[in-house]
C-alpha cells in the first residue's frame, strides 16, 4: 500500500521458522509483533503474547528478517478504519523512507547502535510506529540505554527543555481537594529543592473551569512574583481547558492524555480534529512565548483497559501513541509507565522493561520524552524497582522525571520519584536543571554550582 517500489504484501513474507526441530508458523505481521514482545501481563491477558520463551525467540527471528518496508505497509490497525494510522502514515516524509525501506528490522537495529545522533535524527521522519516498535523488540535493555543516549530532543515554551548535561522535573502539586493553599505549600516546597523547571503540572481532582482558571492563575502570579523560569499547566481534560483558554486563563501548556488507537482516544473524549482545534486555539490565546505548548501522557495498557487495542500488543500501540503525539510538536511528553496496574505490567522487571522502551521509542519519534517513573500499590514492585528505573533512565538521558512530596502523590494514590530523588539523580550524573532555571535557584540561595545548598526546603524563601 505505501511502498514505491512495488510492496511486499504479508503473503509474500516469510512468517515462519523453525526452531530446534520445531516450525513456529505466524498469521500476519501483528501476530509476529505481538508474540516477540518481551512478557507483558497485557499481551498475556489479550490473548496475544508468546506462550513460550522458545515461541518469543521465534518471533523475533521472524520479525528480525521483515524490512521496514513490511512493516510500514502492515499497520497493526488498518489505515482506511483507523485515524491514528493515516496520521503516521501521511506524516511519512518519502525521502527519509527511501533510504530505510529495504533494511530488515535486524540491519535497522545495527544502524541504529552504530549511528551517532545526527544521523539517527535524519532518518526519523521515514519511520512509522510498527517500524520503532518492532526495532524496539530486537532490543537489548542496554541497547535502549545506549542508543537513547544519542538521540537528544531539545523543545521551546517559556524555556527550552532537553539541552545536553540537564535532567529537569515536572513539580506535581497535587492535592486531594485542589486547595490552593495546599497546592500551594508543594509548589513552594518543590522549587525550594530545585523542582519544577519542566513544568508545574497539577492534576485536578475537580475539572472545573472555574478550578482549573484558579490555578493556572495562582502558579502564573507565584512565578511571576519570584521570577521563576518554567511553565504552568493544569492536566484536566482538554475540552475544560480550552474554555478556560477561551475565558482567558493564562495557559503556558496545554495537556491531554494519547493512546495509540482511535478507538480508545474515543473512550478519552478526543480525536484528531478535536487536537487539531485545541492546537490552534493554544496557538492563538498561550501565554508563553515559544512555539511548543503541548503536553501529553501516555502508557502501556491504556488501550487494552478500553477495549481498544485491536489485537494489537501495548509496545506498538504506545509507539503509536508517539507518532501521534509528533503532530502537534509538543514541549513535553511522558509516559506514566506504572500506573495502570498489574494487569499491564506486573511486577518491577516489567515495569522497568516498559520504561526504557518507551523512553527510546519517544526519543527515536524525535520527542522530548520524560518518564513517570512510577507504580501503584497493588503491583508486584517495590521502592528499589522505581528507583533502578530512575538511575537507569538518568543513565540515558531521559529529559525529565516527577517531582512529588516524598514520592507520594496523595491525591492519585501511587508512588513516583521525589523532589529529593531529583537532586540525588542530578548529582549522581553531573547534570542540573534548565539553565535559566538553575541561574534563579542560585539566585535564591537554593543551588550553588548546580546543586542544593543547606538552604534547600526552606519554604520561607517564599513567604516573607
Amino acid at each position: 500500500m505505501f511502498n514505491d517500489s512495488g510492496g511486499t504484501g504479508e503473503k509474500r513474507m516469510k512468517l515462519k521458522t523453525k526452531l530446534f526441530g520445531s516450525v513456529y508458523q505466524f498469521k500476519d505481521v501483528k501476530e509476529v509483533l505481538a508474540k516477540a514482545n518481551e512478557e507483558k501481563s497485557g499481551d498475556s491477558l489479550a490473548g496475544i503474547g508468546a506462550a513460550t520463551t522458545a515461541e518469543r525467540v521465534a518471533a523475533k527471528v521472524v520479525l528480525s528478517e521483515m524490512t521496514l518496508a513490511d512493516l510500514r505497509n502492515n499497520p497493526v490497525i488498518p489505515y482506511e478504519t483507523d485515524e491514528v494510522t493515516r496520521v503516521i502514515q501521511d506524516a511519512v516524509t518519502a525521502d527519509a523512507y527511501q533510504t530505510l525501506q529495504s533494511m530488515t528490522v535486524g540491519e535497522f537495529r545495527e544502524f541504529i547502535l552504530k549511528s551517532d545522533g545526527l544521523s539517527l535524527a535524519a532518518v526519523r521522519d521515514g519511520l512509522t510506529a510498527e517500524m520503532i516498535a518492532g526495532v524496539t523488540k530486537l532490543m537489548s535493555n542496554l541497547d535502549l540505554v545506549y542508543a537513547a543516549k544519542k538521540l537528544g530532543v531539545t523543545a521551546t515554551c517559556n524555556t527550552t527543555i532537553g539541552e545536553a548535561g540537564t535532567l529537569s522535573s515536572r513539580l506535581q502539586p497535587n492535592h486531594p481537594t485542589d486547595d490552593l493553599r495546599g497546592v500551594m505549600a508543594s509548589v513552594m516546597e518543590g522549587i525550594s529543592y530545585g523542582a519544577g523547571d519542566a513544568v508545574i503540572g497539577l492534576n485536578p481532582a475537580i475539572d472545573s473551569i472555574d478550578g482549573i482558571s484558579a490555578l493556572l492563575t495562582q502558579f502564573k502570579t507565584f512565578t511571576n512574583k519570584w521570577k521563576i523560569p518554567t511553565q504552568n499547566c493544569v492536566l484536566a481534560h482538554v475540552t475544560t481547558q480550552m474554555k478556560a483558554l477561551q475565558q482567558g486563563a493564562p495557559m503556558d501548556l496545554m495537556f491531554q492524555s494519547l493512546a495509540g488507537s482511535q478507538k480508545s482516544n474515543e473512550a478519552f473524549g478526543i480525536d484528531v480534529n478535536l487536537l487539531d482545534d485545541a492546537y490552534q486555539l493554544m496557538q492563538a490565546h498561550k501565554s508563553s512565548t515559544g512555539p511548543n505548548f503541548m503536553y501529553f501522557e501516555t502508557g502501556q495498557g491504556s488501550e487494552l483497559s478500553s477495549g481498544g487495542h485491536n489485537g494489537a500488543d501495548q509496545v506498538t500501540l504506545e509507539a503509536r501513541c508517539y507518532g501521534l503525539a509528533k503532530r502537534y510538536r509538543p514541549f513535553l511528553v511522558n509516559t506514566v509507565v506504572g500506573f495502570i496496574g498489574p494487569e499491564y505490567l506486573y511486577d518491577g522487571r516489567q515495569m522497568i522493561r516498559a520504561g526504557l522502551e518507551d523512553h527510546f521509542m519517544g526519543k527515536l519519534t524525535g520527542l522530548p520524552m520524560g518518564v513517570d517513573v512510577c507504580y501503584t500499590n497493588h503491583m508486584k514492585a517495590d521502592q528499589n524497582d522505581l528507583e533502578n528505573l530512575a538511575m537507569i533512565l538518568a543513565m540515558g538521558d531521559c529529559t525529565y522525571f516527577m517531582g512529588i512530596p516524598c514520592g507520594d502523590d496523595i491525591m492519585l494514590m501511587y508512588q513516583t520519584t521525589s523532589f529529593h530523588d531529583m537532586a540525588a539523580l542530578r548529582e549522581l550524573t553531573g547534570k542540573r536543571p534548565i539553565k535559566e532555571f538553575a541561574e534563579r535557584m542560585e539566585d535564591l540561595g537554593i543551588m550553588l554550582a548546580g546543586r542544593l545548598t543547606e538552604r534547600a526546603g526552606d519554604l520561607s524563601i517564599f513567604t516573607v
